[in-house]
């Protein structure tokens, strides 16, 4: 079985504990041990996404639904080429 260990990270040179859980999990994905502690992943992760919501707030637009013919709004602007649905008729589409 597995046992808790302390590992050193690559970045920050800190100790931090992987749990026998955490190494029954990589095991099971496949995965290598970590290199990093779970701050510098983070950080690392963050940096990838382009600083870590640095988009700011996501735009909306106002649609009518081609289903109940509600009003509504979507995360992309709608052409009128498609249809566009309200979350409730979206999900019973699906």
């Amino acid at each position: 079985m597995f046992e808790e260990k302390t590992l050193q990270c690559v970045s920050c040179g800190a100790d931090f504990p992987f749990s026998a859980e955490e190494q029954e999990f990589y095991t099971s994905k496949g995965f290598q041990e970590p290199r990093r502690c779970k701050p510098c992943r983070d950080a690392a992760k963050s940096q990838r996404r382009g600083g870590g919501g640095s988009r700011g707030p996501r735009e909306l637009y106002d649609a009518v639904c081609a289903a109940c013919g509600c009003q509504t709004q979507v995360p992309f602007r709608p052409d009128g080429v498609k249809p566009v649905y309200c979350r409730d008729c979206y999900q019973a589409q699906r």
